[in-house]
């Protein structure tokens, strides 16, 4: 996996996180991601709606993975 695919994963159960217990509740299928932005591999600030109509982006979320549990 790629750095920035890597980082925009992260972003995205931290978002994901944070979205829930603001309580908008969580994100169905068809959703629109909510935006964020996480420096890339060389510090340059990178939004996920910088890639909107532009990039195809990949989210995907793995039930423990990364936890070592």
């Amino acid at each position: 996996m790629s750095k920035i695919a890597g980082r925009i994963l992260m972003a995205m159960l931290v978002a994901g996180a944070s979205i829930g217990a603001a309580g908008a509740g969580p994100l169905k299928v068809g959703d629109r991601a909510p935006d964020f932005a996480l420096p890339d591999q060389n510090g340059k600030v990178v939004k996920l709606s910088d890639f909107l109509g532009k990039k195809n982006v990949v989210l995907a979320f793995y039930v423990l993975a990364f936890t070592g549990g």
